[in-house]
Order: structure tokens, then C-alpha cells, then sequence
């Protein structure tokens, strides 16, 4: 649940989503669920050349199994936050 709870904060930020298909979406984080499942909004493909037939979605919404890496926005990380958070999931509570 450790990194539910981080997304849950990231709501409202633009994030970048790579998919395991080498699919790279950058949007704006409009919701998250337990599994990860995550929802874009303003979303635009990164690499268009690529994947012209995905110019026009708007919106979006990825099922968290098949995401490789989030890339978050760098105002969007606290270090001790996240250390805190990780000692206590660590420890078990």
C-alpha cells in the first residue's frame, strides 16, 4: 500500500506512464486505485512518430499491470516523506 498512498498525493500532477509495450503517455494523474490502475487526463503519446494512431486520445485510463515505470514530476518527490513512509512498511505498520 506504500505506493498507493504516494500516488494517491500525485493527484493533480503530470506524470509520464511507459507501458510494457513501449507506449510512453504523459498526462496529468486524475486518479489511482489499490491495483494501480491509473487514469490520465490531457494526455498526450511522447513519442508521436511512433504512434501516430494515438494522437487523438484525450483521456485514458491503464491497468496497472501493464505499466513499466511512472516517471514523477520532480517537485513531486519528498525524500523524507518517502524514507519515513518505507521504515514504517518495512517495520510492518
Amino acid at each position: 500500500m506504500l505506493f498507493f498512498s504516494y500516488f494517491k498525493e500525485l493527484v493533480g500532477k503530470e506524470v509520464t506512464v511507459e507501458l510494457k509495450n513501449d507506449l510512453a503517455m504523459r498526462g496529468i494523474l486524475h486518479s489511482v486505485d489499490q491495483y494501480l490502475n491509473i487514469k490520465l487526463e490531457n494526455t498526450r503519446v511522447v513519442d508521436q512518430d511512433k504512434y501516430p494512431h494515438m494522437s487523438s486520445v484525450r483521456n485514458c485510463f491503464i491497468r496497472g499491470s501493464v505499466v513499466r515505470y511512472v516517471q514523477l514530476p520532480p517537485d513531486g518527490v519528498d525524500i523524507d516523506i518517502l524514507h519515513d513512509a518505507t521504515r514504517r512498511e518495512a517495520r510492518g505498520g
